[in-house]
C-alpha cells in the first residue's frame, strides 16, 4: 500500500532513537518572576517519552509564571510510546504500545495513575491492558472530553473502543469493538464528545468519521470517509498523519505532500467539508500538530522545524505567522493550557519557547531539559 510509506517513514526516529547511547544530564531552569504577570493554572505536568532509550520518562512541572521548569524527575517505563500519552480528569494516562519485544508483535495498553501533589506517574494493577495480536497496531489514542472513553487507532484497518473506569483507571473494550474503519494511525475526538475523526492512509488519503453515541459507541457518519483533496494526489499519496480539531475545522498533515488539509465541521451533523485554499503549503514532511489559541504549530519531520500558522476563525484558513518555521531537531512538541508555552521535544533534549499572543511567533524560552531526547511530549493539569 503506497500510504504505508508514511508509516515506515515515521517509525525512522524509532530508530534513531535506539542508536543513542547514554543520557545526558537535565537541567531545571528556575525563573526570576519579577515584573511579570501570570495565573496560577492549577499545575501542570509535561512529560516526555523514549527519552535516550526505550525504558525512561520524564515529568517536569511548568512554572505557570515563566514557562520554565520548577521540578524535575525521571523514571522506568516498559514500553515505547506509538503516540502523545492521554490523561483524563479522573487523574489517569494511556499509551498504547506496539513495539513488544523489540518488534511490532501486536498492540498494549498501558495505564499509570498520576500524582495529583507532584506529577509523579504509576503503573496500575493490570496494567499492560490487552494483548491484540499482529497485524493490530495501535498508533493514536483519543479520550472523549468526559474522560468516559478512550479510542484507538489502528493502522491495521480497525478502531478500537474503550469504556474507562474513572475510580481504578481500567478500561474495557466497548461491545463490538474493534470496529472497521480505514487504516488509521492517529485520531482526534472533537470537542463537543460527539463526533471523532481518524486519518487513514489508504490509497488516496482520507478522514473516517464516526459519530459517537450516549454509550461511547462509535458509528461512521453519513460521507466518511472524506477525501483529502490535492494537486499532486495523482503522483504521490497525500500520507496523512496528524490531526487536530478545533471544533470548528479539522486540520491534516499531508506528511506525502507537504501541505495541511483543512476542513470545517457540520455542528449538526459531523460532516468535513474543505475549507477555500486548502490544502496549504507546509514545511517538509509534516506530522504532529499542537494549538494555541488562534494559532497552529505542526511539526515538519524531516528538517526538525515547526511551522506556525494563524488560523482564520471565519473560515478556518490558514496564513503562515512571521518568523515561520521555527527551531531545530523537532522531533514532536506539545502547549501548556494557557496557549502561552510550546515545548519542542529533540533528540538533544526539550527546550520551551514563548508564544507571541499577538502574532504566534515563537521565542526560545526557560524551560529545558538537559540532553536527553523525547519522542513524544504530554501536557497534563494536575488535580
Amino acid at each position: 500500500m503506497p500510504g504505508l510509506r508514511n508509516i515506515s517513514r515515521f517509525v525512522l526516529p524509532f530508530t534513531l532513537m535506539l542508536a543513542l547511547c547514554g543520557r545526558g544530564s537535565a537541567e531545571v531552569n528556575h525563573a526570576d518572576n519579577s515584573g511579570k504577570a501570570c495565573h496560577e493554572n492549577g499545575g501542570e505536568a509535561l512529560y516526555g517519552f523514549a527519552i535516550s532509550n526505550l525504558n525512561l520518562s520524564e515529568t517536569a512541572t511548568i512554572d505557570p509564571c515563566t514557562g520554565g521548569f520548577s521540578s524535575w524527575s525521571s523514571g522506568p517505563v516498559p514500553f515505547f510510546a506509538n503516540s502523545f500519552a492521554v490523561a483524563t480528569t479522573a487523574g489517569f494516562m494511556y499509551i498504547s504500545n506496539s513495539f513488544i519485544n523489540g518488534g511490532f508483535g501486536g498492540s498494549q495498553i498501558f495505564v499509570y495513575s498520576i500524582d495529583p501533589a507532584n506529577g509523579a506517574i504509576t503503573q496500575i494493577p493490570g496494567s499492560p491492558f490487552f494483548s491484540f495480536p499482529p497485524p493490530v497496531s495501535i498508533q493514536g489514542l483519543a479520550t472523549t472530553p468526559d474522560g468516559k472513553y478512550l479510542y484507538g487507532a489502528d493502522v491495521s484497518g480497525n478502531l478500537f473502543a474503550f469504556s474507562l473506569d474513572e475510580t481504578t483507571g481500567v478500561p474495557t473494550s466497548l461491545p463490538g469493538s474493534p470496529f472497521a474503519s480505514g487504516p488509521n494511525v492517529q485520531l482526534v475526538v472533537d470537542p463537543s464528545g460527539k463526533f471523532l475523526y481518524a486519518t487513514n492512509v489508504d490509497a488516496t488519503g482520507s478522514v473516517s468519521a464516526f459519530g459517537i453515541d450516549s454509550a461511547g459507541m462509535p458509528s461512521p457518519l453519513p460521507g466518511s470517509p472524506f477525501i483529502i483533496a490535492s494537486p499532486t494526489a495523482a503522483v504521490f499519496n497525500t500520507a496523512p498523519y496528524g490531526i487536530a480539531d478545533t471544533g470548528h475545522f479539522v486540520y491534516v498533515a499531508l506528511n506525502g505532500t507537504n501541505q495541511i488539509a483543512a476542513f470545517s465541521v457540520d455542528s449538526a451533523t459531523g460532516a468535513l467539508t474543505l475549507v477555500p485554499g486548502s490544502p496549504f503549503l507546509a514545511g517538509n514532511a509534516p506530522a504532529l500538530f499542537a494549538i494555541a489559541n488562534n494559532f497552529l504549530y505542526v511539526v515538519n519531520q524531516l528538517d526538525g522545524t515547526v511551522s506556525g500558522y494563524s488560523m482564520n476563525p471565519g473560515n478556518g484558513s490558514l496564513t503562515p505567522v512571521p518568523g515561520s518555521p521555527f527551531g531545530t531537531d523537532a522531533v514532536t512538541l506539545a502547549i501548556d493550557s494557557s496557549g502561552q508555552y510550546l515545548y519542542l521535544g529533540t533528540y538533544k533534549g526539550v527546550q520551551g519557547y514563548n508564544i507571541n499572543s499577538a502574532t504566534g511567533g515563537l521565542t526560545p524560552g526557560l524551560g529545558k531539559l538537559g540532553e536527553a531526547g523525547a519522542l513524544w511530549l504530554t501536557v497534563v493539569g494536575k488535580r
